[in-house]
C-alpha cells in the first residue's frame, strides 16, 4: 500500500514539476518576445519601461511649458546632457541610465522614449547601422524636415547630440534604415512608405 501511495505521490510531484517548467519556459519566451528583436545586424534589446518615477520626471521636466514642442525639447535637453559613454554590456534600463548618469545611444534612447511615452506621445526607435535614434509624432514645425513614415511626419530626436533640437538632421540615407520599432509593443513597424522632407 505504501509503495502504491509513494508511486502516486511521485507522479504528482513530477507532474507539478513539469507544469512549473512549462510555466517558467512560457515566462522566458514572453520576456524574449517583449525585449528582443532580430535585425539585419544582430539583436536589438528593448529596455523601455512605464514607471511612476519616470512619469514624475517627465512632469517636472515639462512643467510650465506652453505647448507640446516645449515639453519634448525639455525632455530631449535633459537626456542629451547625460554624458555619453559606450556601454559594452547589455543596454541599461532607463532607471540605470539615470542612476549611473551615463549611457550610449541604446541607453539614452531607451530613457528618452520612456519619458516621451509618459507624456502619451507616439514615438519609435529607428535602427541604422551601429546606431539608434528616436522619432516622435508632433504637429508640423516650420522650416524643419521630418521623417515621413507611412505618410505621417515624425521628427528626429538625437539622444547623443548634446543640446540638440527637435528635428535633428537625418545623417543616413533612407535605405540604411534597418528597422523602425514600436517600443512598447516591441514590434517592427510595417513600412509602406518612407520619405525625409
Amino acid at each position: 500500500m505504501s509503495s502504491k501511495l509513494s508511486h502516486t505521490l511521485s507522479k504528482v510531484v513530477l507532474g507539478c514539476l513539469a507544469l512549473y517548467f512549462v510555466y517558467l519556459l512560457s515566462n522566458v519566451l514572453s520576456i524574449v518576445d517583449r525585449r528582443y528583436i532580430g535585425t539585419p545586424n544582430g539583436t536589438y534589446i528593448n529596455s523601455t519601461i512605464e514607471d511612476e518615477e519616470l512619469y514624475k520626471l517627465a512632469e517636472i521636466l515639462s512643467k510650465n511649458c506652453p505647448d507640446i514642442h516645449c515639453k519634448v525639447q525639455r525632455i530631449l535637453d535633459y537626456v542629451t546632457n547625460i554624458p555619453y559613454k559606450i556601454n559594452h554590456y547589455s543596454a541599461h534600463s532607463p532607471k540605470e541610465t539615470l542612476t549611473k548618469n551615463f549611457g550610449d545611444c541604446d541607453d539614452k534612447s531607451n530613457l528618452l522614449i520612456s519619458l516621451l511615452h509618459e507624456l502619451k506621445l507616439k514615438s519609435y526607435f529607428v535602427l541604422v547601422p551601429e546606431h539608434i535614434f528616436v522619432v516622435v509624432s508632433l504637429p508640423k514645425i516650420p522650416n524643419k524636415k521630418a521623417l515621413y513614415i507611412n505618410g505621417e511626419p515624425y521628427y528626429i530626436l538625437e539622444s547623443t547630440a548634446k543640446d540638440s533640437s527637435i528635428g535633428f538632421p537625418l545623417r543616413y540615407s533612407l535605405d540604411e534604415i534597418e528597422e523602425i520599432i514600436e517600443p512598447f509593443k516591441n514590434q517592427k513597424v510595417k513600412i509602406e512608405s518612407l520619405a525625409y522632407k
